[in-house]
């Protein structure tokens, strides 16, 4: 869902290819995402509610991840070095769900996804007091900016809900939650953190289930084989397009596929376009461009500092 939620793998073997290899596929599951978003936002327009649509995401998503996983990793794949960590990231990648899901309900998909690239940027705020890094001045400048740029996309009069804008905002503070918490399992295997997630949602949605599904089940016996079709891929696409980001971290490195976590909003945009007929306004594609622009800049002053550190560690080094 959104921007990208995996931890970074070790970094990948040189080749001529595998940085392409890795934008390709960081490209492909942006549209994959894009898709389970879409899909949500129709099932719910369809009467599903919130809590059974999240819970088919969960549940499809950790069998085929399990199944796909399983037999090539073993059952030391489900050991976590940092077992409370886990849970508290996959409890807030569950938040995150609930809070997306209920923004689109309210506000188109294009504007939904350009409000969560705010969470990055709030974790690079605070990360002086969350993770002990350094407090650099270039880090509040681009928030500052990216929250201007979402100041104009949910600006009054621009047509948004407000109580969409609301959970849009409260969505990327919950993806903020879930990238602080993803740097704190740096040491699991990324697919770990990706059961963990599969399975806090998972536990946590069937505890709610008799309390929803009675309620729930006339609704789920009018739904068309399409609408079912669409229920049950939201699981398929979190699931794939998750492990689509795992593969493009293998072939290249983060800072690399940093700038096109940013494509995302084309595809959200192409998919709310194909499937609602909805496209942003020229000022909301103004907000838009300013969010990316500061996320941008700011990926590539982080990307320079760390090189430089890189090449003054090894100058060291040699001497």
């Amino acid at each position: 869902m959104s921007p990208a939620d995996q931890r970074r793998p070790p970094a990948p073997a040189p080749s001529s290819r595998g940085p392409l290899v890795g934008i390709l596929l960081l490209v492909l599951s942006m549209w994959t995402l894009s898709c389970l978003d879409a899909s949500g936002k129709w099932v719910m327009n369809a009467g599903v509610p919130l809590l059974v649509l999240s819970w088919f995401r969960y549940v499809v998503h950790l069998i085929l991840v399990l199944a796909l996983v399983l037999p090539a990793r073993g059952l030391r794949v489900l050991r976590s070095n940092r077992p409370r960590e886990q849970l508290i990231r996959g409890g807030s990648m569950f938040l995150a769900t609930l809070m997306f899901f209920t923004t689109l309900s309210y506000i188109p998909q294009a504007e939904a996804t350009a409000i969560n690239f705010l969470a990055p940027l709030l974790v690079l705020s605070l990360a002086p007091w969350v993770l002990k890094e350094p407090a650099r001045l270039s880090r509040f400048v681009a928030a500052g900016i990216a929250f201007i740029g979402v100041i104009i996309v949910i600006r009054p009069g621009g047509g948004l809900h407000p109580i969409g804008t609301i959970f849009g905002l409260l969505t990327a503070c919950c993806f903020a939650a879930q990238f602080i918490a993803t740097r704190r399992v740096a040491g699991d295997d990324p697919f770990t953190s990706l059961i963990w997630s599969g399975a806090v949602g998972t536990v946590c949605l069937t505890v709610t289930l008799p309390f929803v599904l009675p309620a729930a089940l006339p609704v789920l016996q009018s739904l068309s084989g399409f609408d079912w079709f669409l229920l049950i891929s939201t699981g398929l696409t979190g699931g794939v397009g998750h492990l689509f980001q795992i593969a493009a971290y293998r072939r290249a490195p983060a800072s690399t596929l940093a700038p096109f976590i940013y494509l995302q909003i084309i595809s959200a945009t192409s998919v709310g376009w194909l499937v609602w007929g909805h496209f942003p306004d020229p000022l909301t594609w103004l907000g838009i461009a300013i969010i990316c622009a500061s996320g941008i800049g700011i990926g590539l002053v982080e990307w320079r500092r760390s090189m430089a550190l890189s090449a003054a560690a090894a100058g060291a080094g040699a001497r």
